[in-house]
């Protein structure tokens, strides 16, 4: 398995209390619970370094289905086994997928109104804040596509209920976290939530987990996305 430390590959840990951490990369002091076993912190700009071209990547696709969409992406070198950097695609795949649909949307400002929301979302909220931010993306997700603010009525609702959608079938599987089996439930959650409240039919396909041997937390056949064994 690979190990979790961009510097190192040692594991992570994850401290009770806030520490001032000086980034490994670019040297930025702030504050975090996250470090690796030796001591090494990586900052969330530095870990997502080069998840720019999610908004040149999906003004080019054409696929209707957020579940491909985001695979593609996974695969790209600024994509890493864990991070928050799904914090953006998960609400990327689906803004494109929606768009590619036919909902009625202007993308190009909406991949960058996600990009900003999504960065906000440090990793590790799916521990310490008990909102996994992959489940708060498919709530910006609808947030930006119905134009909610603190002060509309319906969109504020709509929003509200497809973030709860999305977390409660992240907290029905349990932990450890994963961010990929995290953003695919997601992405899941908001394709049945979109038809039925905004009528626009995104498309989905069999999702099987091919990333169980980087994850060192893999929690296996509790995965709904596991591989089938045969024989």
């Amino acid at each position: 398995m690979k190990e979790e430390c961009l510097i190192c590959e040692a594991p992570l840990e994850y401290l009770e209390t806030d520490e001032e951490m000086e980034c490994a990369v670019c040297h930025k002091k702030e504050n975090s619970k996250a470090r690796c076993v030796n001591g090494h912190y990586v900052c969330n700009e530095c870990h997502t370094e080069g998840m720019d071209a999610i908004i040149g990547m999906c003004l080019k696709e054409t696929s209707k289905n957020p579940v491909e969409i985001i695979s593609k992406m996974m695969e790209q070198p600024f994509c890493h086994m864990h991070g928050p950097e799904h914090h953006v695609m998960v609400g990327a795949s689906l803004l494109t997928a929606y768009k590619n649909a036919g909902g009625d949307i202007d993308l190009r400002p909406a991949l960058t109104e996600m990009m900003g929301r999504g960065k906000s979302v440090p990793g590790g909220a799916c521990g310490f804040w008990g909102a996994c931010g992959a489940g708060i993306s498919a709530g910006m997700f609808v947030s930006i596509l119905s134009n909610s603010t603190p002060l509309a009525v319906e969109p504020f609702g709509l929003s509200h209920l497809m973030t709860s959608k999305a977390l409660e079938r992240i907290g029905m599987v349990g932990g450890p976290r994963c961010c990929k089996r995290d953003s695919f439930l997601s992405i899941l959650a908001a394709i049945e939530f979109v038809e039925r409240h905004f009528q626009v039919r995104m498309e989905k396909s069999e999702i099987v987990c091919g990333y169980s041997a980087q994850n060192n937390q893999c929690i296996g056949k509790r995965c709904p996305f596991a591989k089938v064994k045969t024989g």
